[in-house]
């Protein structure tokens, strides 16, 4: 298929477009601003990676958020007729539970983030019931691995640390918050085999995660794999803190798809290699 990728330059875009090339497909990368309306797309496919993902900036910036991720995929929508439209989604929809998520779990988005992303998903799921698409939301967990850069992110930060090359990370609370985590490569997999089983007047949703670890398994692996200190400054817990987050992933895996890379320790040591100093002396563990 050709299959038009919005954000492909992007950390997860960049994962996207190599396992759709592996897989026989066509990427083609758009470059059109999101606020501007798309001419008529020639592609069998379009996969919406773009956006912004920064939680504490949606609360200062709420409007610019909407507009991106509603507006922006509004513009999308305009332009298609009978494709196949994949969106990239943000386990930040669902109401916090103890027990894994699914994806009939309750939605209540708790940032302006968080919010956009549920309005698109419903824009995108109403347009396929309408029939003018075929639509899958992904909605992903903590994406890890393959060289990430965004040091918010805990592992990435924590490799950081570790590398020496920030000063240190704040942990808040007492380090047993436990995320889900799945690395990059794994992500990519999901939204082709996603793609591959996606139909026309269709709407499915899918969980991304893969390995439930706590902060204090992430500081414990990174020390291990790098053989360095990380430096720890403890912190308060933030009020309402989320012990568990964890996805279900029994729907994605039921079309075939199996996360290969997302052992803790495979992509803490993917991570690593990405970012590792030169040889030398690192701090005492």
């Amino acid at each position: 298929m050709r299959v038009l990728v919005t954000g492909a330059t992007g950390y997860v875009g960049r994962a996207v477009v190599r396992e759709l090339r592996v897989h026989g497909h066509e990427p083609i990368l758009s470059r059109q601003r999101l606020s501007e309306p798309f001419g008529p797309i020639d592609a069998d496919a379009v996969i919406h990676l773009a956006g912004t993902a920064r939680v504490r900036e949606s609360f200062e910036d709420p409007l610019s958020y909407y507009a991106v991720h509603v507006g922006g995929t509004l513009n999308l929508l305009k332009a298609l007729e009978g494709q196949r439209f994949l969106f990239a989604s943000t386990a930040a929809v669902y109401r916090p539970s103890a027990d894994p998520l699914t994806e009939s779990s309750v939605r209540e988005p708790a940032s302006p983030y968080a919010a956009s992303k549920a309005a698109a998903e419903d824009l995108v799921a109403w347009a396929a019931r309408s029939g003018r698409i075929g639509a899958t939301t992904l909605r992903l967990f903590n994406v890890a691995g393959g060289g990430d850069t965004d040091t918010s992110r805990v592992i990435t930060r924590a490799v950081a640390a570790a590398a020496g090359t920030v000063s240190g990370m704040d942990v808040y609370g007492d380090g047993t918050a436990v995320r889900d985590f799945v690395h990059v490569r794994d992500v990519a997999s999901a939204f082709v085999v996603a793609l591959e089983a996606c139909a026309v007047g269709s709407s499915s949703v899918y969980n991304v995660g893969a390995t439930p670890a706590s902060v204090r398994d992430v500081l414990r692996t990174v020390e291990d794999v790098s053989g360095r200190a990380v430096d720890v400054t403890w912190r308060p817990a933030h009020p309402g803190e989320v012990p568990v987050l964890q996805a279900d992933v029994t729907r994605l895996r039921a079309l075939g798809w199996e996360p290969s890379h997302s052992a803790l320790v495979d992509i803490v040591k993917d991570q690593w290699s990405a970012s590792a100093p030169a040889p030398g002396p690192g701090p005492a563990r």
